[in-house]
């Protein structure tokens, strides 16, 4: 039986998880209530709703919101694949390939993720144009991949160290060439961690709003463009921006329930040494 004093800390534990809960939820609880309200009384805030209605709904609606949610989609899945398909194989090579200075060409990876994307802007805007990327999905989903891809490394490469080598020494004897032992080896150990890591590329890239709108005008233009068009010289639409975020988090939220199970196990898979 569990004493008194292991009990109170329990719940005390569990209160005070709650509370964390609640306030980290605050921000969602919030925009959900604002995009029912009229946009007269969004502000000032208040958690009040004096006269409820959908009327921000049909609005966001009307507006080709299916097109500019097919674009991010699109954008959001390829360039996860690509992602996965580049970042895999190069992780895989830096942490079991024969190079001398693998650990030179990983912190150069991963030192591209520092640079601010505001800095490299003006050159990526410059060259699409030349190319003839700028407002199509190819160009978006380039940029995208370049941002990722680095980051997809570094986390596949926390994973692919806890995988010891004398697995891939088994499968050598074995007589399976590197290209097999990667597929029938390294790919299925690493499963929950690529798909952790694709959820998380996936989440980024819908989310992506700088890029977009300095990329992009009509023809491949993603959710976070759409959403600005309610930022106008008027001012802003509070109920119609908290109607159209609501609309947008659903799939990164509905994909994250779906895949909670293998995203907490990825993330903690690669963390745990011994």
């Amino acid at each position: 039986m569990m004493s008194r004093g292991r009990k109170g800390r329990r719940r005390l534990r569990i209160a005070l998880a709650w509370c964390v809960a609640v306030i980290w939820a605050f921000p969602l609880l919030y925009m959900l209530l604002t995009s029912f309200k009229a946009e007269a009384d969004a502000v000032p805030p208040t958690l009040w709703i004096a006269h409820p209605t959908l009327q921000n709904y049909g609005i966001v609606l009307q507006h080709q919101i299916l097109r500019y949610l097919e674009d991010s989609a699109i954008i959001s899945v390829a360039t996860v694949a690509l992602c996965i398909l580049v970042g895999v194989p190069t992780s895989y090579v830096i942490v079991f390939g024969r190079l001398k200075k693998a650990d030179n060409l990983f912190f150069w990876f991963l030192s591209t993720t520092l640079l601010p994307p505001v800095a490299m802007i003006i050159p990526v805007f410059l060259l699409f144009r030349v190319l003839g990327l700028l407002d199509t999905l190819g160009g978006m989903i380039l940029i995208f991949s370049g941002v990722n891809i680095p980051i997809v490394i570094w986390m596949i490469r926390a994973f692919l160290l806890d995988v010891p080598r004398e697995i891939l020494e088994s499968a050598d004897l074995d007589g399976a060439s590197r290209l097999r032992s990667f597929f029938s080896t390294i790919v299925p150990l690493c499963r929950q961690g690529i798909v952790s890591i694709g959820l998380l590329v996936f989440i980024f890239v819908w989310n992506e709003f700088f890029f977009s709108i300095n990329l992009t005008y009509v023809n491949a233009a993603p959710v976070p463009v759409y959403m600005a068009s309610f930022m106008t010289q008027e001012g802003l639409f509070w109920a119609k921006l908290s109607a159209i975020s609501t609309l947008v988090i659903l799939p990164p939220s509905i994909l994250g329930w779906f895949a909670q199970r293998s995203l907490v196990k990825g993330l903690t898979a690669g963390s745990v040494k011994g």
